[in-house]
């Protein structure tokens, strides 16, 4: 008689544990030099570009079909708007939590850092080689921002044993959070496209990546399938 096979066993999430699915806001409307983005406690609030809404339509197709046992956002509104199509498909209300707003960029709020992207600032080549946001003037510290994003995940995470819960924030979150799941640099995971998916399974102080800047929802060839009957 041949001895049994073992066949490899699919991942499945640690008793106890939060998966966090973490949604990056749609693209947000033009920064304007004449124009400049309102501030909400000091930080750019712009609305949704045409092109977000479109992405933010297409993350609620992707998701709608998941067991979601709660969906946040930050105080800022380009996540709420982001989120408002999947919330009406869920029938759900949202959950804000402040401190899973974007990092602040201090002097350069209100759309100056995109355009300092864009001509080629030299701050903003040492904010990249240095990997810390608070390089530019008044920048909130890079200890600060990576304590209040732990505290935002770890928050999360309690209050969701054994679900999955999908968080709607920015970039520069998105960044500081894989990073310190992964025990990675400060930038390794910074420039989440719009409307991506990334995923962290949390216990305790035990984090994990499962997934980053997952965009196949936002291909024009993606096919949203049918839930199997039951």
């Amino acid at each position: 008689m041949s001895e049994p096979g073992y066949r490899q066993i699919r991942y499945a999430r640690p008793p106890g544990a939060c998966e966090i699915l973490l949604v990056r806001h749609g693209e947000s409307e033009e920064a304007r030099p004449d124009h400049p983005f309102p501030l909400v406690d000091g930080q750019g609030d712009p609305a949704l570009h045409p092109t977000g809404e479109a992405q933010a339509r297409r993350v609620a197709e992707r998701l709608a079909g998941e067991s979601i046992d709660a969906v946040y956002v930050s105080s800022l509104r380009r996540t709420r708007l982001t989120a408002a199509p999947l919330l009406a498909k869920l029938g759900i209300e949202p959950v804000v939590e402040p401190d899973l707003r974007e990092v602040h960029l201090g002097e350069w709020e209100g759309g100056a850092y995109r355009r300092h992207l864009s001509e080629g600032h030299p701050l903003v080549r040492q904010v990249l080689t240095e990997e810390r946001w608070d390089v530019i003037p008044g920048a909130e510290p890079a200890e600060a921002f990576a304590a209040r994003v732990r505290g935002a995940i770890g928050r999360i995470a309690a209050g969701h044993p054994d679900r999955t819960v999908v968080a709607f924030t920015h970039g520069g979150v998105i960044g500081q959070v894989l990073a310190l799941a992964a025990g990675a640099r400060p930038f390794t995971f910074v420039g989440a496209d719009n409307g991506s998916i990334s995923q962290v399974v949390v216990m305790g102080d035990r984090w994990g990546v499962r997934r980053y800047n997952d965009t196949a929802h936002l291909h024009a060839g993606f096919t949203i399938l049918p839930e199997p009957p039951t």
